[in-house]
C-alpha cells in the first residue's frame, strides 16, 4: 500500500502534517475526513509505513506479485459485471476490494480513481504497462472506442487463458527431463567425488597399469574435486556472457535462428509462434483494432526475432498496398498451409474466423509436437543416465577384474 506525506488543517484552523498509509488519494482523503483533517496538498512517498518517525516493514509486499492468471480472472469478471449494468468505477472497487493481492488491489484502486477524474480505462491501464501489456491496453482502448468493450473483454481473457495454457503445457514437457538431468548430474557428481578417490587410491598402491577409461575417470575426478570452486566460476562466467550476448540485437538474431533449426524443438517452437501470431491478430482484428497496429503488436510477442523480422517487412509491404498472405510468403518462415488460409480469409472477407481456424490447427499440432518430444526425450535422458554410470562403475571395476585375474593366473 503506498504511502502519502501529506498537509492540511484540522477543525480549528491549525496546520496539520504527517504521512499514512492508503490504497491512493481518495481513501486518504476520506480516512483524514473523519479525523477532521482537510487536506491542502497531498503528494506519494517512498516512506512506506513510516508514521511519527516510526517504519514499518512488510516483508509480505516484497513477496506479492501480480501473475497472469488474476490479470485473466480480473478481465473476465470485469466484462460480467459491465454486462450486468455496473457502472466502470463500482466494478473496478468489486474487483480492488476481493483481489487477494495487495499490489494488484492497489493497481485496481489506482485505476479506479483515473477513471473517476475523466481518463479512458485503456489509459488508466497503460500507467501500469508492467502488468498491462501493449496487447491488453490496444485490445481494451479499441473496445471502448466500439462501445463493446465487454465482449473485447470476454475475448482478451479467452486469449489469456490459452496463452498461459499452452505455456503450462510447455513447461510440463520440459519439467521431466530437466529434472532427470539434474538428478542424473547429481549422481554422476557424487560417484566421481566420493566414491572414485577412495577406489583409486588402491590403484595408486599397486602400481598397476590402468586401462584409459579408468585414467580418464581419474583425471575428471581429481579435477572436479580439487578445482570444483574454478569449474563452478567458469560455468556461472560461461552462463552470464551467453546471457548478455543473447539480449543483443545480433545475439537474439543468430540464438533464434540457432532453435528454428534444430529438428524437433525448432519445429515446435516454429508451431507455438504461428499459433501465438495467429491467435493474437484474430483476437485483435475481431476487437477493432486496425491491421497494421495489430501487426505491430504480434511482432513483440512472437518470442523470435527471426519470425518477428518477418511480420515485420511484411507489414512495410502492407502498408504499399500488398496482401497479407503474400507479404507474409516472402519470407519463407511461415508455413504454406498457414499462408493458404490466410489468403482464403482475405479474399472471402472471413480473415478472422480463418486466423481462429489456423490457431486452433496448431494448438493441436503443438500439443502433438510436445508429446513427441516428451516421448523422445524421456528414453534418451534414462539411456543418457544408464550410460553415464555405467562408464563410471565399468572404468572401476575393469582394473580390479584384470588384477583378479591377474592374480588368479
Amino acid at each position: 500500500m503506498p504511502a502519502y506525506a501529506y498537509s492540511g488543517f484540522d477543525g480549528r484552523g491549525r496546520p496539520v502534517k504527517g504521512v499514512q498509509a492508503a490504497d491512493n488519494v481518495a481513501s486518504l482523503r476520506a480516512a483524514l475526513k473523519k479525523k477532521g483533517v482537510y487536506l491542502t496538498s497531498v503528494s506519494e512517498t517512498a516512506a512506506a509505513g513510516m508514521e511519527e518517525g516510526r517504519r514499518d516493514v512488510n516483508l509480505s509486499r516484497l513477496f506479492d506479485t501480480v501473475k497472469p492468471k488474476m490479470v485473466s480472472r480480473m478481465t473476465r469478471l470485469l466484462g460480467t459485471l459491465l454486462r450486468s449494468g455496473v457502472t466502470l468505477p463500482e466494478a473496478l472497487a468489486a474487483l480492488a476490494e476481493q483481489t487477494e493481492s495487495p499490489r494488484f488491489s492497489g493497481v485496481l484502486s489506482d485505476i479506479r480513481e483515473k477513471v473517476n477524474e475523466g481518463r479512458s480505462l485503456a489509459d488508466a491501464m497503460a500507467s501500469h504497462g508492467k502488468i498491462f501489456a501493449p496487447l491488453y491496453i490496444n485490445m481494451v482502448r479499441a473496445g471502448e472506442a466500439s462501445g463493446a468493450l465487454e465482449r473485447v473483454l470476454d475475448r482478451l481473457a479467452d486469449f489469456l487463458d490459452r496463452q498461459q495454457e499452452l505455456r503450462g503445457k510447455v513447461a510440463s514437457a520440459m519439467m521431466y527431463p530437466i529434472v532427470l538431468a539434474v538428478l542424473g548430474a547429481g549422481i554422476v557428481t557424487i560417484l566421481m567425488v566420493q566414491l572414485v578417490p577412495k577406489i583409486t587410491a588402491m590403484f595408486d598402491e599397486m602400481a598397476a597399469e590402468l586401462p584409459w577409461n579408468t585414467r580418464l575417470l581419474i583425471f575428471v575426478s581429481n579435477t572436479v574435486k580439487d578445482y570444483w570452486f574454478v569449474l563452478a566460476v567458469l560455468l556461472a562466467a560461461v552462463v552470464v556472457g551467453f546471457r548478455r550476448w543473447k539480449r543483443t540485437e545480433a545475439g537474439k538474431a543468430r540464438f533464434d535462428r540457432f532453435v528454428l533449426s534444430l529438428p524437433v524443438v525448432g519445429d515446435m517452437a516454429r508451431k507455438v509462434a504461428v499459433t501465438r501470431f495467429a491467435r493474437t491478430l484474430a483476437t485483435l482484428l475481431q476487437s477493432g483494432v486496425q491491421l497494421l497496429a495489430a501487426l505491430e503488436i504480434v511482432e513483440h510477442l512472437l518470442g523470435n526475432e527471426q519470425l518477428a523480422k518477418a511480420v515485420r517487412v511484411a507489414r512495410d509491404d502492407i502498408r504499399e498496398g500488398e496482401g497479407i498472405a503474400s507479404a507474409l510468403r516472402k519470407s519463407g518462415e511461415f508455413p504454406p498451409l498457414v499462408l493458404h488460409m490466410i489468403a482464403v480469409g482475405e479474399r472471402s472477407g472471413q480473415l478472422e474466423s480463418m486466423l481462429e481456424d489456423v490457431a486452433g490447427a496448431y494448438e493441436r499440432e503443438v500439443n502433438t509436437a510436445i508429446d513427441r518430444m516428451t516421448t523422445l526425450l524421456e528414453p534418451l535422458m534414462i539411456v543418457g543416465m544408464g550410460i553415464s554410470v555405467g562408464f563410471v562403475m565399468f572404468s572401476i571395476m575393469q582394473p580390479i577384474m584384470m588384477l583378479n585375474s591377474m592374480a588368479g593366473s
